[in-house]
């Protein structure tokens, strides 16, 4: 795959061209890291900013960012049975995920800009909120009714109560209500109705409401209420980079 070289900051550069060296350059220390497709290459004042520092955004940015914990997705009917059968492990392997990464998420060493700190306490809370949501969602396949004392029962109520009641007409309901949503928002509504009726006069439909309720509904839902803004998040890699001169990164060509 081709690479491009693409400068992204010629500001305070190490040398100017056709000026003296300024001493101060001299003591610039060289930084490598990685973003999504890139190997960048800067330098950065190490009277302005300690490594570790820099380590521990770069941390947050890049690793803390998604995909924390082992993801254990339920989409058909198989995926439900792995999970109702494995929870005990799954849920273990999530605890010793959580303690790990806890570890080293509290003790990071940010920048000391107020974004900085701020992003830190941002992601230690999306961290719990998440490791939490993982948690629930794994023991609720085998047990709807423990959602009730989720904590994100007052934002996701519909789903909860509706998975959780006695009353499986209720949950039918909700299920019919969530499809119906689901096919306005689809390219063929027709097919994600058919494909309700067909799972709807399955055997099996009370397993496919939970799929849809609990996989699709309520983790959706819980999920969302606790994420920063996106909108956040292209401004803060541009700080980021600010923090290097003579700035220069090595793509893979798209």
């Amino acid at each position: 795959m081709r690479k491009l070289l693409i400068p992204l900051s010629l500001a305070l550069s190490v040398t100017v061209s056709g000026q003296k060296k300024n001493t101060k350059t001299n003591t610039l220390v060289l930084y490598t890291y990685q973003t999504f497709n890139c190997d960048n290459t800067g330098y950065f004042d190490p009277e302005k900013y300690k490594k570790e520092e820099i380590d521990g955004v770069n941390k947050l940015l890049y690793q803390f960012s998604s995909g924390l914990f082992d993801n254990h997705t339920v989409f058909k009917l198989s995926d439900l049975d792995d999970v109702r059968k494995n929870k005990n492990i799954y849920l273990q392997q999530l605890e010793k995920q959580y303690q790990e990464k806890k570890k080293e998420l509290y003790g990071i060493q940010v920048i000391n800009l107020p974004e900085w700190k701020k992003l830190h306490q941002e992601t230690i809370q999306t961290f719990e909120n998440e490791y939490q949501l993982k948690k629930e969602d794994l023991i609720a396949y085998s047990d709807p009714a423990s959602l009730k004392n989720s904590k994100y029962y007052s934002t996701c109520k519909e789903y909860i109560d509706a998975v959780s009641s006695p009353d499986k007409q209720k949950m039918y309901t909700v299920w019919k209500n969530f499809a119906e949503a689901k096919s306005k928002e689809n390219s063929n509504p027709q097919l994600v109705m058919d494909k309700f009726k067909a799972q709807f006069n399955d055997p099996r439909k009370d397993d496919y409401a939970l799929i849809q309720l609990i996989g699709f509904g309520f983790y959706n839902c819980a999920n969302g209420s606790f994420r920063p803004d996106p909108n956040d998040e292209g401004t803060l890699y541009e700080k980021f980079d600010k923090v290097f001169t003579k700035l220069k990164a090595d793509c893979d060509e798209p």
